[in-house]
Protein backbone atom coordinates (compact mmCIF):
# COMPACT_ATOMS: atom_id res chain seq x y z
CA UNK A 1 0.00 0.00 0.00
CA UNK A 2 1.11 3.48 -0.69
CA UNK A 3 1.02 6.23 2.24
CA UNK A 4 -1.60 7.87 0.81
CA UNK A 5 -3.89 3.96 0.34
CA UNK A 6 -3.19 3.57 3.86
CA UNK A 7 -3.70 6.52 5.54
CA UNK A 8 -7.56 6.01 4.07
CA UNK A 9 -7.28 2.65 5.50
CA UNK A 10 -6.73 3.87 8.38
CA UNK A 11 -9.62 6.27 8.76
CA UNK A 12 -11.66 3.45 7.51
CA UNK A 13 -10.81 1.08 10.14
CA UNK A 14 -11.42 3.28 12.94
CA UNK A 15 -15.22 3.08 11.24
CA UNK A 16 -15.25 -0.84 11.01
CA UNK A 17 -13.48 -1.21 14.54
CA UNK A 18 -16.50 1.61 16.07
CA UNK A 19 -19.16 -0.66 14.52
CA UNK A 20 -17.79 -3.69 16.08
CA UNK A 21 -17.16 -1.96 19.34
CA UNK A 22 -20.89 -1.01 19.07
CA UNK A 23 -21.62 -4.72 18.67
CA UNK A 24 -19.42 -6.54 21.40
CA UNK A 25 -21.74 -9.71 21.03
CA UNK A 26 -19.60 -10.35 17.55
CA UNK A 27 -16.29 -10.92 19.56
CA UNK A 28 -17.86 -12.90 22.11
CA UNK A 29 -19.84 -15.54 19.74
CA UNK A 30 -16.38 -15.65 17.74
CA UNK A 31 -15.05 -16.40 21.00
CA UNK A 32 -17.40 -18.56 22.54
CA UNK A 33 -17.27 -21.62 20.10
CA UNK A 34 -13.57 -22.06 20.97
CA UNK A 35 -13.79 -21.63 24.39
CA UNK A 36 -16.76 -23.98 24.66
CA UNK A 37 -14.56 -26.67 22.66
CA UNK A 38 -11.33 -26.28 25.26
CA UNK A 39 -13.45 -26.84 28.12
CA UNK A 40 -15.26 -30.01 26.73
CA UNK A 41 -11.64 -31.19 25.74
CA UNK A 42 -9.66 -30.76 28.83
CA UNK A 43 -12.40 -31.22 31.48
CA UNK A 44 -14.80 -33.73 29.68
CA UNK A 45 -12.68 -35.25 26.85
CA UNK A 46 -9.01 -34.81 27.97
CA UNK A 47 -8.50 -37.56 30.74
CA UNK A 48 -9.25 -39.98 27.74
CA UNK A 49 -6.38 -38.71 25.61
CA UNK A 50 -3.31 -39.52 25.48
CA UNK A 51 -0.62 -37.18 24.19
CA UNK A 52 2.48 -38.26 26.12
CA UNK A 53 3.02 -34.89 26.43
CA UNK A 54 2.10 -32.53 30.09
CA UNK A 55 -1.25 -31.02 30.65
CA UNK A 56 -3.62 -31.26 28.04
CA UNK A 57 -4.73 -28.16 27.90
CA UNK A 58 -0.82 -26.88 26.75
CA UNK A 59 -1.44 -29.38 24.15
CA UNK A 60 -5.08 -28.53 22.97
CA UNK A 61 -4.07 -24.42 22.85
CA UNK A 62 -2.32 -23.91 19.87
CA UNK A 63 -5.60 -25.85 17.29
CA UNK A 64 -8.35 -23.59 19.71
CA UNK A 65 -6.08 -20.67 19.01
CA UNK A 66 -6.30 -22.12 14.91
CA UNK A 67 -10.11 -22.65 15.67
CA UNK A 68 -10.60 -18.79 16.85
CA UNK A 69 -9.52 -17.32 13.88
CA UNK A 70 -11.42 -19.53 11.25
CA UNK A 71 -14.62 -18.48 13.35
CA UNK A 72 -13.72 -14.85 13.74
CA UNK A 73 -12.70 -14.14 9.63
CA UNK A 74 -16.88 -15.41 9.02
CA UNK A 75 -17.56 -11.86 10.32
CA UNK A 76 -14.97 -10.18 8.12
CA UNK A 77 -16.59 -11.76 5.12
CA UNK A 78 -20.42 -10.77 6.22
CA UNK A 79 -18.88 -7.45 7.22
CA UNK A 80 -17.43 -6.52 3.89
CA UNK A 81 -20.36 -8.11 2.01
CA UNK A 82 -23.09 -5.76 3.72
CA UNK A 83 -20.96 -2.81 2.93
CA UNK A 84 -21.09 -3.98 -0.59
CA UNK A 85 -24.20 -4.88 -0.70
CA UNK A 86 -25.77 -1.55 1.22
CA UNK A 87 -23.89 0.82 -1.88
CA UNK A 88 -21.63 2.30 0.98
CA UNK A 89 -19.06 0.87 -1.77
CA UNK A 90 -20.52 3.27 -4.29
CA UNK A 91 -19.99 6.21 -2.36
CA UNK A 92 -16.73 5.36 -0.67
CA UNK A 93 -15.67 5.26 -4.91
CA UNK A 94 -16.80 8.93 -5.45
CA UNK A 95 -14.53 9.94 -2.70
CA UNK A 96 -10.97 11.22 -3.73
CA UNK A 97 -9.74 8.11 -1.56
CA UNK A 98 -7.22 5.28 -2.84
CA UNK A 99 -10.00 2.38 -3.93
CA UNK A 100 -7.78 -0.36 -2.63
CA UNK A 101 -8.03 1.13 1.37
CA UNK A 102 -11.83 -0.35 0.84
CA UNK A 103 -10.68 -3.61 1.18
CA UNK A 104 -7.36 -3.19 3.19
CA UNK A 105 -9.58 -1.73 6.07
CA UNK A 106 -11.32 -4.68 6.28
CA UNK A 107 -8.36 -6.43 6.24
CA UNK A 108 -6.43 -4.45 9.44
CA UNK A 109 -9.63 -4.55 10.84
CA UNK A 110 -9.90 -8.10 11.27
CA UNK A 111 -6.29 -8.48 12.64
CA UNK A 112 -7.45 -6.03 15.30
CA UNK A 113 -10.75 -8.30 16.04
CA UNK A 114 -9.14 -11.42 15.86
CA UNK A 115 -6.46 -10.51 17.82
CA UNK A 116 -8.39 -9.49 20.60
CA UNK A 117 -10.07 -12.73 20.03
CA UNK A 118 -6.90 -14.63 20.46
CA UNK A 119 -6.28 -12.68 23.45
CA UNK A 120 -9.68 -13.57 25.24
CA UNK A 121 -9.05 -17.22 24.80
CA UNK A 122 -5.33 -17.22 26.30
CA UNK A 123 -6.63 -15.63 29.17
CA UNK A 124 -9.42 -18.30 29.47
CA UNK A 125 -6.43 -21.09 28.83
CA UNK A 126 -4.33 -19.67 31.83
CA UNK A 127 -7.62 -19.59 34.20
CA UNK A 128 -7.80 -23.40 33.17
CA UNK A 129 -4.20 -23.83 33.70
CA UNK A 130 -2.29 -23.64 30.42
CA UNK A 131 1.21 -22.23 31.50
CA UNK A 132 4.13 -21.62 29.11
CA UNK A 133 8.05 -21.49 29.63
CA UNK A 134 8.43 -19.82 26.65
CA UNK A 135 10.57 -16.64 26.51
CA UNK A 136 9.13 -12.94 24.63
CA UNK A 137 11.06 -13.76 21.06
CA UNK A 138 8.78 -17.72 21.37
CA UNK A 139 6.21 -15.43 21.94
CA UNK A 140 6.64 -12.91 19.35
CA UNK A 141 7.41 -15.37 16.99
CA UNK A 142 3.62 -17.21 17.93
CA UNK A 143 2.44 -14.12 17.60
CA UNK A 144 3.77 -13.62 14.45
CA UNK A 145 2.78 -16.67 13.08
CA UNK A 146 -1.47 -16.31 14.21
CA UNK A 147 -1.45 -12.78 12.68
CA UNK A 148 0.28 -14.23 9.46
CA UNK A 149 -2.42 -17.18 9.57
CA UNK A 150 -4.91 -14.59 10.41
CA UNK A 151 -4.09 -12.36 7.51
CA UNK A 152 -4.26 -15.43 4.60
CA UNK A 153 -7.50 -16.40 5.65
CA UNK A 154 -8.84 -12.97 5.87
CA UNK A 155 -7.92 -12.62 1.81
CA UNK A 156 -9.85 -15.79 1.57
CA UNK A 157 -13.01 -14.26 3.13
CA UNK A 158 -12.55 -11.41 1.41
CA UNK A 159 -12.42 -13.32 -1.86
CA UNK A 160 -15.84 -15.11 -0.38
CA UNK A 161 -17.60 -11.95 0.28
CA UNK A 162 -16.65 -10.52 -3.56
CA UNK A 163 -17.95 -13.18 -5.19
CA UNK A 164 -21.30 -14.42 -2.74
CA UNK A 165 -24.30 -13.95 -3.68
CA UNK A 166 -26.00 -13.60 -0.46
CA UNK A 167 -24.59 -13.50 3.29
CA UNK A 168 -24.82 -16.96 4.36
CA UNK A 169 -22.58 -18.00 1.03
CA UNK A 170 -19.87 -15.52 2.19
CA UNK A 171 -19.33 -17.41 5.07
CA UNK A 172 -20.06 -20.81 3.93
CA UNK A 173 -16.48 -20.81 3.29
CA UNK A 174 -15.29 -20.84 7.01
CA UNK A 175 -16.77 -24.38 8.22
CA UNK A 176 -14.45 -26.80 6.32
CA UNK A 177 -11.62 -24.11 7.76
CA UNK A 178 -13.03 -24.51 11.01
CA UNK A 179 -13.15 -28.43 11.03
CA UNK A 180 -10.17 -28.76 9.37
CA UNK A 181 -7.69 -28.63 12.96
CA UNK A 182 -9.68 -32.05 13.76
CA UNK A 183 -8.47 -34.15 11.11
CA UNK A 184 -4.90 -32.38 12.57
CA UNK A 185 -2.58 -32.89 15.39
CA UNK A 186 -4.59 -30.14 17.15
CA UNK A 187 -6.57 -32.50 19.58
CA UNK A 188 -4.40 -35.82 18.85
CA UNK A 189 -1.07 -36.73 18.07
CA UNK A 190 -1.41 -37.94 14.36
CA UNK A 191 0.59 -41.11 15.28
CA UNK A 192 -3.05 -42.68 16.51
CA UNK A 193 -4.62 -42.48 12.85
CA UNK A 194 -5.42 -45.17 10.71
CA UNK A 195 -3.15 -44.97 7.50
CA UNK A 196 -5.05 -42.53 5.17
CA UNK A 197 -6.47 -39.92 7.45
CA UNK A 198 -3.12 -39.92 9.03
CA UNK A 199 -1.15 -39.15 5.91
CA UNK A 200 -3.93 -36.29 5.04
CA UNK A 201 -3.41 -35.22 8.54
CA UNK A 202 0.30 -34.70 8.43
CA UNK A 203 0.05 -33.00 5.17
CA UNK A 204 -2.20 -30.34 5.54
CA UNK A 205 -1.44 -26.80 7.07
CA UNK A 206 -3.09 -26.68 9.87
CA UNK A 207 -0.55 -29.44 11.73
CA UNK A 208 2.57 -27.90 10.45
CA UNK A 209 0.97 -24.22 12.20
CA UNK A 210 -0.11 -25.86 15.30
CA UNK A 211 3.32 -28.37 15.79
CA UNK A 212 5.08 -25.24 15.62
CA UNK A 213 3.37 -22.99 17.80
CA UNK A 214 2.97 -25.38 20.39
CA UNK A 215 6.83 -26.14 20.11
CA UNK A 216 7.99 -22.35 20.69
CA UNK A 217 4.94 -22.46 23.76
CA UNK A 218 6.54 -25.63 25.19
CA UNK A 219 10.21 -23.91 24.93
CA UNK A 220 11.37 -26.69 22.72
CA UNK A 221 13.52 -26.44 19.67
CA UNK A 222 11.67 -25.51 16.57
CA UNK A 223 12.12 -28.07 13.91
CA UNK A 224 11.25 -27.43 10.13
CA UNK A 225 7.94 -27.31 10.83
CA UNK A 226 8.32 -24.07 10.89
CA UNK A 227 9.13 -23.29 7.69
CA UNK A 228 6.27 -25.53 6.19
CA UNK A 229 3.94 -23.68 8.45
CA UNK A 230 5.23 -20.55 6.95
CA UNK A 231 5.02 -21.74 3.37
CA UNK A 232 1.83 -22.80 3.68
CA UNK A 233 0.88 -19.43 5.01
CA UNK A 234 2.26 -17.23 2.89
CA UNK A 235 0.83 -19.77 -0.17
CA UNK A 236 -2.24 -19.17 1.06
CA UNK A 237 -1.91 -15.16 1.26
CA UNK A 238 -0.27 -14.83 -2.09
CA UNK A 239 -3.30 -16.77 -3.67
CA UNK A 240 -6.58 -15.48 -1.53
CA UNK A 241 -4.60 -11.76 -1.97
CA UNK A 242 -4.37 -12.17 -6.06
CA UNK A 243 -7.21 -14.05 -6.53
CA UNK A 244 -9.68 -10.90 -4.25
CA UNK A 245 -7.74 -8.15 -6.18
CA UNK A 246 -8.30 -9.87 -9.43
CA UNK A 247 -12.15 -9.87 -8.50
CA UNK A 248 -12.15 -6.71 -7.27
CA UNK A 249 -11.34 -4.84 -10.29
CA UNK A 250 -14.11 -6.95 -11.70
CA UNK A 251 -16.67 -5.84 -9.48
CA UNK A 252 -15.72 -2.01 -9.80
CA UNK A 253 -15.88 -2.48 -13.46
CA UNK A 254 -19.14 -3.69 -13.43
Amino acid sequence: MTAHALTDASILVGRSMRHITRSVDTIITVTITPIAMMLLFVYVLGGAIETGAGRYVDYLLPGILLITIASGIAYTAVRLFNDMSSGIFERFHSMPIARSSVLWAHVLTSLVSNGLSLAIVVLVALVMGFRSPAGLLAWLAVAGILALFTLALTWLAVLAALTAKTAEGATAFSYPLIFLPFISSAFVPTDSMPGPVRWFAENQPVTSIVNTIRDLLAGHPVDGDIWIALGWCVGILVVGYVLSMVAYRRKVAS
